[in-house]
């Protein structure tokens, strides 16, 4: 038998927040969370970018690269688990430090690898790194807004991430190993630039811990009433620097259970009605994710396959990515006007579609950007639905460790799929990459419709059936 935990504090902050709306100060706090993001992606995608050249430099095949990117997706694995621990138990803040910091260590291992182990060594530092940034990230901005902004301004996370990230970071590597590769070493060192010039994003680490807010939400149930306070009374004037603001006291002692801290279990998320939530949405993250990873990371191989050069298979990747773009932003007006679940059934039948098109047709490049981009668009539509839905789903005192069991599933998927869709490649082509894509979406529709429906409801009214503990 268990406890009853109440928490009118969350209440009372999530009043606070819908009364104060949304205005400059949750922007800039987005920003700063989309630059992070971003710079995740540019990280993330930076493998697949390299691939064509890393096989020729080092003569790795197929499957050798792809396991790179299994050793750095196993690591998000274990990144994750360990930031959504992390930013349970010393806040969201203090988590995305952590990942951005890692992360950019291990792109400096990359850039200075002398053979592929090393390279594997430094794409697990980078995956550790990896591994928690956006799924904390959802966290501080799910519950840092109003309600009614909540799900398009998570979902908004992807724009920056998937959107602007896709498209740039395979336009930054045609340019690093096409025309600047002479200037960076030709080509058995302009890859190594590519790695190292993404060092550069730990400037950020600096802006977070002097700016960059811990939420409201956090501080009332780990009992720090006066702290919740102060955050909430900077929101309200529009400004992340207090400058000797007078505290307003939207959160009281009494009305915030006397400030006692809630108890983290975080086993909480693998129990009773969160655990048929962690379960369903898993199934839908493990789905689309594994599918889009497995196409970013084969897209650049499979383009040289069909003859296309280096830096053409790039370019088309980047321009197919304008779809991501798209996508992106089209989940963000999705998220604030649509139900969840409305959007994650009609966007996988879509892109089960699209799949097999892209399979069966894309036999010249205008239908290789067409059919690829028209891909992308419901590949992000998807993914940043998912941003919107998963912090949603579980109470504030395991908020980060429950959001991120469910972005552990989608590394789960990238670090196996991709393996045997290289395989798949290698002995059977692009078609049945395409048809295994299919496949996948196929079955995430049908998981979506054993997910509750959070669009519109406050954190607080989602997980009243989860107030136990």
């Amino acid at each position: 038998m268990t406890d009853k935990v109440t928490t009118p504090s969350g209440s009372a902050v999530g009043r606070a927040l819908d009364t104060i709306g949304f205005n400059r100060a949750h922007k800039l706090i987005m920003l700063m969370v989309l630059l992070g993001a971003f710079f995740d992606v540019m990280e993330e995608n930076s493998l697949g970018a390299v691939g064509p050249a890393l096989k020729d430099v080092w003569n790795i095949s197929t499957p050798e690269l792809a396991f790179l990117q299994t050793v750095t997706i196993s690591a998000m694995i274990i990144g994750k688990v360990i930031t959504g621990a992390i930013g349970d138990l010393k806040g969201r803040r203090f988590a995305l430090a952590f990942n951005l910091f890692v992360y950019c260590a291990g792109a400096l291992i990359c850039a200075v690898a002398p053979n592929y182990a090393v390279l594997a060594v430094g794409r697990f530092v980078v995956g550790v790194g990896l591994g928690g940034e956006i799924a904390a990230g959802m966290t501080l901005l799910s519950e840092l807004v109003p309600t009614r902004f909540r799900g398009a301004v998570v979902a908004s996370l992807n724009v920056g991430a998937g959107g602007f990230g896709n498209v740039v970071s395979f336009g930054f590597a045609a340019v690093v190993l096409g025309p600047l590769g002479n200037f960076f070493g030709g080509p058995d060192n302009s890859w190594r630039w590519m790695f190292g010039l993404l060092v550069l994003p730990s400037v950020l680490v600096l802006f977070y811990r002097r700016y960059l807010p811990e939420t409201p939400r956090y501080l009332a149930s780990r009992g720090r009433i006066d702290e919740a306070n102060q955050v909430l009374t900077r929101l309200a004037a529009g400004r992340l620097k207090s400058r000797d603001l007078p505290t307003v006291p939207y959160l009281t002692q009494p009305a915030a259970n006397t400030g006692k801290a809630e108890k983290i279990r975080l086993q909480e998320v693998f129990r009773g009605e969160l655990l048929r939530r962690t379960a369903a949405l898993a199934v839908v993250s493990w789905m689309t994710f594994g599918a889009q990873i497995t196409v970013l990371v084969l897209m650049p191989t499979i383009l040289v396959n069909q003859g296309y050069t280096i830096t053409e298979s790039l370019t088309f990747t980047m321009v197919m990515n304008l779809g991501s773009l798209f996508g992106a932003a089209a989940a963000t007006y999705a998220a604030m006007h649509w139900p969840r679940r409305r959007v994650m059934t009609a966007g996988a039948v879509v892109a089960c579609l699209a799949a097999l098109a892209f399979g069966f047709f894309a036999t010249t490049p205008a239908l290789v950007l067409l059919l690829g981009g028209t891909f992308q668009f419901f590949v992000l539509l998807l993914n940043s639905t998912v941003f919107a839905w998963a912090p949603e789903l579980y109470p504030t005192r395991v908020r980060a460790f429950g959001t991120s069991m469910i972005a552990v599933q989608g590394n789960v998927a990238g670090a196996l799929v991709p393996i045997g869709a290289g395989l798949l490649l290698d002995h059977a082509g692009v078609v049945a990459v395409f048809v295994l894509t299919a496949v996948m979406y196929a079955v995430m529709a049908a998981a979506v419709r054993f997910v509750p429906e959070t669009h519109g409801r406050s954190l607080e009214d989602i997980n009243v059936e989860a107030s136990t503990a």
